[in-house]
């Protein structure tokens, strides 16, 4: 299949969950495909945090590049800049902002989305996490014709993929965003030859998924351990899972949730249990095994390691 020589103007960062690395490589891959990349925008509240993570890595890859990186504030606000480009689609992956119509229409072809599910399964903002926190037996991706309405535009393609319930938020990202880069490689030059038909979507199977805050990253112990031990999965890196362990703030970064010891009986919920390999807390249902954990102000280290020169309060030995 040959690909074509069009104009793309790319939006967003790549960044398919919160606080996620990337390498930016569909950027890359259109780059080294010989497609025109015009210009890439990026959310210019995304922006605001780039003094804590550094630069985006997109912005990098596109300087690399001599392609022009724009935040404005409004899309409208460079309606007539993306005009003058004469791009015949928009790509668009990880913008965080919904594009206005007259922005979409501005493209021949349109903006074509990659979106990190089965759609209409998790639309909104969180797919990945929400996969994760739901326990989901699989997700997938999707390239979409985008629409002024959230993540509600007709299909072109999808690709599932099975989860064993270990998946870390960034190892999902960098799964989903290989896989939906592939796709889109694979079927731009069929979209801008007008060959591919996009199918609406069943709108009665859609459901919504919320932000995160940093209040979500507070470990609520009330709740089974087998939730929370998703939610240290799913909130890696943002909001991530924070306790405190006697005197010292510190965040789980791996866990492993058990249900049958059976003398958690007579320990209350929040109590901590050490023994001469782990440290763990009882939960509202079982007990959360802390695999890993990061103190603040140090390095990753095991629960093992931590308990070393820390003094536990009102712990109960097993």
């Amino acid at each position: 299949m040959k690909n074509t020589s069009k104009t793309i103007v790319f939006f967003g960062n790549e960044r398919l969950a919160t606080g996620v690395k990337t390498s930016a490589p569909t950027l890359q891959a259109l780059i080294k495909a010989r497609y025109n990349v015009a210009a890439v925008i990026v959310n210019n509240e995304h922006s605001k945090s780039r003094s804590k993570q550094q630069h985006l890595e997109i912005e990098d890859i596109a300087k690399a590049n001599n392609i022009p990186v724009l935040l404005p504030k409004k899309l409208i606000d460079i309606e007539q800049q993306l005009k003058d480009y004469g791009a015949s689609v928009g790509v668009l992956i990880a913008y965080g902002k919904i594009v206005p119509q007259s922005i979409i229409d501005i493209f021949p072809k349109g903006i074509i989305n990659i979106h990190p599910s089965l759609l209409p399964k998790h639309r909104g903002p969180t797919p990945i996490e929400s996969a994760i926190l739901n326990n989901d037996s699989d997700t997938g991706v999707s390239i979409m014709q985008l629409t002024k309405d959230m993540d509600a535009g007709p299909v072109f393609a999808q690709s599932q993929i099975k989860l064993d319930g270990t998946e870390t938020k960034q190892y999902l990202a960098d799964t989903l965003l290989n896989i939906g880069g592939a796709m889109l490689l694979d079927i731009l030059p069929e979209i801008l030859h007008g060959n591919i038909v996009a199918l609406p979507q069943d709108i009665s199977g859609a459901t919504y998924d919320n932000l995160l805050s940093k209040k979500d990253g507070v470990v609520d112990w009330r709740k089974p351990a087998q939730q929370i031990e998703r939610e240290i999965r799913a909130f890696m890196n943002w909001p991530k899972s924070h306790v405190k362990i006697g005197d010292r703030d510190v965040i789980i970064t791996k866990a492993r949730a058990v249900s049958d010891i059976d003398l958690l009986e007579n320990i209350k919920c929040g109590e901590i249990i050490t023994t001469d390999d782990y440290l763990a807390i009882k939960t509202g249902k079982g007990a959360l095994i802390l695999v890993t954990v990061k103190p603040a102000g140090k390095k990753e280290m095991t629960s093992k390691a931590f308990l070393v020169g820390n003094k536990i309060i009102q712990q109960q030995q097993l």
